[in-house]
C-alpha cells in the first residue's frame, strides 16, 4: 500500500488537538489541511499556501456535487430559520398541552414536541424549552429532566433525518469518499441503510419515553427530581440558571400551528412525489436528482411559510425576507466547514493516512472490532472537543477506506463513527446543543450536564457492545438487542438506586 508513514497521521492528528483546544472546528480543518500540503510539497510555506487554495479549495467548490450541496444547504438554512421565527413550533407544543394532566404525558410530551422539530437541531432546545418549563413545574419534573428531554431530541434526531442539513452534510462526506475509491453506491442509499447502525442515537431518542412511562430515574437526576417533588424548588440553592423564565413568554404571539404543519406537508409532497417520479424506493435515486428534488422541496415550503406569516400577519414581507437571507447567511458556516472537510479528505487520501493506519492493523487487529473501536475513537474526539461535524470530517476519510481495507462491515463503520460524534455532541459541557439545552430549559447547565451523562455513558456502553456484535453479523437487527439491553439497563439502574434511597 501507497503512503507516507506515520508522517501521514500528522494531519489528522493535529485538526482533531486544535479542535479540542480552540473548540474552532474551521481552525483545525484547515491546519490539518494545510500542513498535509506543507509536507506534500517539501516544506515550502508559499508553496503550500498556494497549493492549499489553488489545489484543495477552489476544485472543491468549483466541483459540480459539490456545488449542488452547498446551494442546497443555503435553501434548507433559509426555511429552518423561517420555521424557527414563525412561532409555529411553540404553538403546535402549547395546543398539545391542553391535553397534559400527569407526569409521563408532560415528558412524552415535551419529547414529541423536540421530535416534530427534527428539522433543527439548535431550534428544538429553543423552541420546545421554554414552551414546557412551566408545565414541567406545575407537575413538579424538574428543569434538568426537561434539559435533558430536549437535548435527547436534538442531535440524535438531526442525525437520523437524510434530508436536512445533517443528512447533506454527511452524505457529502460519504459521497467524496465513495469516489476516492470508485464505490458507486448512492450516498443517499448509503445513509439511508445505516441508520438502523446509528445505535447511540436511537438509543438516546428511545430512552425519553422508557424513563418517562416506568417512572426509573437514576444518578444525579434522580436526586433532582427528588428535590422538587419534595421540596418544590427548581434549582439546588447553588444553581444559574442560563435564561430567565419570562425570556420567550411571547413566543407564539400571532402564531398559528398551521405555520409548521404545513410548509412540512408540503416539503414531504414535493420530495416525495419528486423522488417517486425517479423510482423511488424500488430504484436507486441518482444524487444529482436527490438534490434537486430536496432543493425544490425546500424552496416550495419556504414560499408557504411565507405565505402563511403574511396571511396571519406574524411579520412583513422584508422582515421574513430578511429572516431567509439570514438563516441562509448562518449556513456559510457549515458551507466553509463542508468544504475543507473535503480538502482534508483529499491531502489524507493523497498521503495514505488510511493506507498506513490499514497496514498497521492488518492481521493484529480482526475486522470485527473496527466499529467498536472507531465509536471509541469518535466518542473521544468530540466530547473533548464538542463538536460532531467536526468529528465526522476528520474520522469518516480515514474509517470508510479502513472498512473497505481491512473488510470490515462498511455501513456499521459508518454508524460506528456517526454515534461517537453524537455522544460527544450529548454529553460534552462545551457543545452548543448542550449549552442550547441547558437555556431553554431555563436550568443551571453544569447541572443539566451532571444529570445527563449518566444516562448518556448508559446508551455509550450499549451502543459500544451493539457495535461489537454488529461488527461480526453486520445484521441491522443487531439494533434490537440494543434496545432490549437499555431496557433492562434502566430497570437494573433504578433498583440499584432505589435501594440507596436516591431514587424518587
Amino acid at each position: 500500500m501507497e503512503h507516507m508513514g506515520i508522517i501521514s497521521l500528522l494531519p489528522p492528528i493535529l485538526a482533531v488537538i486544535l479542535a479540542i483546544v480552540t473548540k474552532n472546528v474551521i481552525i483545525s480543518l484547515f491546519s490539518g489541511t494545510y500542513i498535509g500540503v506543507l509536507i506534500l510539497v517539501g516544506g515550502r510555506p508559499l508553496e503550500a499556501t498556494m497549493e492549499t487554495i489553488g489545489n484543495y479549495l477552489f476544485p472543491q467548490v468549483a466541483d459540480g456535487y459539490n456545488a449542488a450541496v452547498l446551494v442546497l444547504l443555503f435553501f434548507i438554512g433559509g426555511f429552518v430559520a423561517l420555521m424557527e421565527k414563525s412561532g409555529g413550533g411553540a404553538a403546535l407544543a402549547i395546543n398539545a398541552t391542553k391535553y397534559i394532566n400527569t407526569r409521563a404525558k408532560a415528558q412524552l410530551s415535551a419529547w414529541f414536541g423536540g421530535i416534530i422539530i427534527f428539522f433543527s437541531d439548535l431550534g428544538t432546545p429553543l423552541i420546545v424549552g421554554p414552551v414546557f418549563e412551566k408545565i414541567f413545574d406545575k407537575a413538579k419534573i424538574s428543569r434538568e429532566k426537561l434539559a435533558w428531554i430536549i437535548d435527547s431530541t436534538s442531535s440524535p434526531v438531526a442525525v437520523l433525518v437524510p434530508f436536512i442539513g445533517w443528512g447533506v452534510y454527511i452524505m457529502g462526506l460519504i459521497k467524496n469518499e465513495f469516489d476516492l475509491l470508485g464505490i458507486k453506491t448512492s450516498e443517499f442509499d448509503t445513509l439511508v441503510q445505516v441508520i438502523p447502525f446509528q445505535f447511540y442515537a436511537i438509543l438516546a431518542v428511545t430512552m425519553v419515553p422508557l424513563v418517562a412511562i416506568t417512572k426509573l430515574d437514576f444518578g444525579p437526576m434522580a436526586k433532582a427530581e427528588r428535590r422538587i417533588q419534595q421540596t418544590g424548588a427548581l434549582y439546588w440553592p447553588t444553581s444559574t440558571p442560563l435564561r430567565k423564565a419570562d425570556e420567550n413568554d411571547d413566543l407564539t404571539k400571532g402564531s398559528n400551528a398551521s405555520l409548521i404543519l404545513l410548509p412540512l406537508l408540503v416539503l414531504f409532497i414535493t420530495l416525495f412525489g419528486l423522488l417517486i417520479s425517479f423510482g423511488f424506493p424500488f430504484e436507486p435515486v441518482p444524487g444529482n436528482d436527490f438534490r434537486v428534488a430536496l432543493s425544490t422541496a425546500y424552496l416550495f415550503a419556504a414560499i408557504t411559510i411565507i405565505i402563511l406569516m403574511l396571511v396571519y400577519k406574524i411579520k412583513k414581507f422584508d422582515e421574513i425576507f430578511s429572516i431567509y437571507t439570514s438563516g441562509m447567511q448562518k449556513m456559510v458556516y457549515v458551507a466553509v466547514t463542508l468544504v475543507l472537510a473535503w480538502s482534508l479528505g483529499k491531502v489524507i487520501n493523497e498521503m495514505g493516512t488510511a493506507n498506513f493506519i490499514v497496514e498497521a492493523m492488518q492481521g493484529n487487529v480482526p475486522a470485527f472490532i473496527i466499529p467498536a473501536i472507531l465509536f471509541l475513537v469518535a466518542a473521544g474526539m468530540s466530547i473533548a472537543s464538542g463538536t460532531s461535524w467536526g468529528t465526522f470530517a476528520i474520522m469518516l476519510p480515514i474509517a470508510i477506506p479502513m472498512a473497505v481495507a481491512l473488510d470490515a462491515h462498511l455501513l456499521v463503520c459508518i454508524g460506528a463513527v456517526l454515534s461517537g460524534g453524537i455522544f460527544g455532541d450529548h454529553s460534552s459541557p462545551i457543545s452548543d446543543t448542550t449549552i442550547l439545552s441547558s437555556t431553554g430549559a431555563g436550568a443551571d447547565h453544569i447541572d443539566h450536564v451532571k444529570t445527563q451523562f449518566p444516562y448518556a455513558v448508559v446508551n455509550a456502553l450499549i451502543a459500544f457492545v451493539g457495535f461489537v456484535v454488529a461488527g461480526i453479523t453486520g445484521s441491522a437487527w443487531t439494533l434490537l438487542l440494543t434496545i432490549i439491553l437499555l431496557v433492562l439497563a434502566v430497570i437494573v439502574l433504578s433498583k440499584l438506586t432505589t435501594k440507596k434511597g436516591v431514587a424518587v
